[in-house]
């Protein structure tokens, strides 16, 4: 508890002394984070280029004004994260043959520069400034760590397991676990294959578009794959006796929030300004009720680590600063007609409502909208028994072929679906959704123009709008 209290007062030191160096050359921290593949890499590529070539940005007021004269890469404040790699992703997206970049499996940055002349008064005096736009990209999966942080061994597992007995994924984990007493000595390869088939577990749920999947980083291994302190699963309430294998996972449990999750928060998430949080919602509504009601408690989560004073150790590292904005955003809006657009940002609207309350948040400012990073299909209609439905056309991701698409009809009543959802029932009663995955269209950028988007102008300025102008 001293290191943490002295390491705060450190960082509360350096954070006030880089905000006096910079009155005049500011910087935004934006925390980027996704919720099972809901395209944080294509956000932040396209956010760059459409910040870079503003024509497509007519909502972000800093740029239909002209507020902001140019934009342009900088090297980074942190030189032990790896760079964002931009021209690659962009290259990928925007080609003659155009592709899905790769999702970053760990913790990535890019600094952007925007040379920005002020209005009115202030602007008359202090003419062109640069304000410097930091994104950080991490995995939701280590967000929704930081709830790890209240938990005990055991209140973890009991969790886990009850969640896990709700659904199909968890058979071979679960029939695994019947044979092992949690008493019984702790023998090594044993706990080797519990860890690997929980985490065939968690891989499986987050396919079926479930969105918590915890510990996040047996998802996200990366140098610590096999090591014992991703080496440990849920298990029944025991005796927790003396090197049996309840009291060595309760151990590593307890090492992977001191070792794993603590020190992302101290050192990156505690310094971040505003938070776009990017979400499938269609993945999670076409899973059905109960990925729903799993986003809306993930959803929940993430505003408790938002929340101040909600943890006494995040509190001390913290030392007052807030996280000024959050955004959550239904990403993929161009799989539906523009007409079906309401209907996702209302339930996104009442997903973060319900959210809130169940976090008891009041914190910082939220917002909940429907975006697409980057277009990837056009809008038409066609005859179906009688009726005209409104689709999107596209390019099919798996076997490049055209098709057109209509997922279902949305509600107009958002607790149409989470009612549902709350109750925990295995299906739509009145109808199903579907998904599609579309590959990225070939585009021809005109001069001064960004890849096509949906709202991304909106996203941008409620995030960083204020400091644009």
């Amino acid at each position: 508890m001293l290191n943490d209290i002295v390491d705060g007062v450190a960082r509360s030191i350096e954070g006030t002394a880089r905000q006096a160096g910079s009155v005049f050359d500011p910087s935004i921290r934006l925390g980027v984070t996704g919720l099972s593949r809901a395209g944080k890499t294509v956000f932040i590529t396209s956010l760059i280029a459409n910040l870079m070539d503003r024509g497509r940005m007519v909502q972000l007021q800093g740029a239909a004004k002209g507020a902001i004269k140019s934009a342009y890469l900088n090297p980074q404040p942190d030189d032990t994260i790896a760079r964002f790699e931009f021209e690659n992703h962009l290259a990928q997206m925007t080609g003659a043959t155009p592709t899905w970049p790769n999702s970053t499996r760990t913790i990535s940055e890019l600094r952007l520069s925007l040379k920005v002349q002020p209005s009115g008064l202030i602007g008359a005096f202090s003419g062109i400034r640069t304000v410097h736009i930091d994104i950080v990209d991490y995995p939701g999966e280590w967000l929704l760590d930081l709830a790890l942080l209240d938990k005990t061994f055991a209140q973890w597992s009991e969790e886990s397991l009850s969640r896990a007995k709700t659904r199909s994924m968890s058979a071979d984990f679960l029939s695994l676990l019947d044979g092992i007493d949690p008493d019984d000595k702790l023998d090594e390869p044993q706990a080797g294959v519990l860890a690997e088939r929980y985490t065939l577990y968690l891989h499986a749920i987050r396919e079926a578009g479930f969105s918590d999947a915890t510990p996040g980083r047996f998802l996200l291994p990366g140098d610590l794959e096999g090591s014992p302190v991703l080496t440990f699963a849920p298990l029944p309430q025991a005796d927790n006796k003396r090197g049996s294998l309840y009291r060595e996972f309760e151990r590593r449990f307890e090492a992977y929030k001191s070792k794993v999750v603590k020190p992302f928060f101290r050192d990156h998430f505690a310094r971040i300004d505003r938070q776009i949080v990017l979400v499938d919602a269609l993945s999670a509504i076409h899973a059905g009720p109960q990925a729903l009601e799993a986003l809306r408690q993930s959803m929940a989560d993430i505003l408790d680590a938002f929340r101040p004073g909600r943890n006494s150790w995040l509190s001390s590292i913290l030392f007052g600063k807030r996280v000024e904005k959050i955004l959550f955003a239904a990403t993929k809006a161009d799989h539906l007609h523009h007409s079906q657009h309401p209907q996702l940002t209302a339930i996104m609207e009442a997903l973060l409502r319900e959210a809130r309350d169940r976090a008891d948040f009041s914190g910082a400012t939220t917002a909940a909208m429907s975006i697409a990073s980057l277009r990837a299909t056009v809008e038409d209609e066609m005859a179906h028994q009688g009726d005209t439905l409104p689709v999107v056309r596209g390019t099919l991701l798996d076997g490049g072929k055209r098709a057109a698409f209509f997922p279902g009809h949305l509600p107009d009543d958002p607790s149409k679906l989470l009612s549902p959802a709350r109750a925990g029932d295995k299906k739509w009663l009145e109808q199903d959704f579907g998904v599609m995955r579309f590959a990225p269209a070939e585009i021809a950028l005109k001069p001064g123009e960004g890849p096509p988007h949906i709202r991304l102008d909106r996203a941008a300025e409620f995030l960083i709008g204020d400091r644009l102008s």
